[in-house]
């Protein structure tokens, strides 16, 4: 059999059935809060910067970075609330669904402010998150 054949054989659902299961869209292991945890941190010391600079060409660069890294820790928290956790979850976890609601919140928040206390809440609600994130990877 030429190896094109074999390929084509192997590739053939109707002669090699894939049977894949995994808890959630991929197998698990390409899901981690941590992504968002870092974005966070990042706006939370684009915070402290901006708040001890007197340069106002550095305030305007680091409010355009730091909205979009908030973007980025609303993204990667999406990920995961949509992705990664299932009903199951929310039945063991049932203030899941407010934590982040809260988090994605506090994340919009902190694009309209410099105040370092809503970086430390959105580290926080993450941190939150990722507990119970762990908690169901056992």
């Amino acid at each position: 059999m030429r190896l094109y054949s074999r390929i084509t054989a192997l590739l053939d659902a109707t002669t090699t059935p894939l049977v894949a299961s995994a808890h959630c869209d991929l197998p698990c292991g390409v899901y981690d809060p941590a992504q968002a945890r870092i974005e966070a941190q990042s706006v939370r010391s684009i915070m402290e910067k901006y708040n001890a600079s007197n340069d106002l060409d550095f305030k305007v660069r680091s409010t355009i970075i730091k909205e979009q890294r908030a973007e980025l820790v609303k993204h990667h928290l999406w990920v995961l609330w949509t992705d990664y956790f299932k009903p199951e979850h929310l039945e063991t976890y049932p203030n899941l669904h407010d934590l982040f609601w809260r988090a994605t919140k506090t994340a919009g928040e902190s694009k309209k402010t410099n105040d370092v206390a809503v970086g430390d809440r959105l580290l926080a609600e993450i941190d939150a998150i990722a507990e119970i994130f762990w908690a169901t990877k056992k």
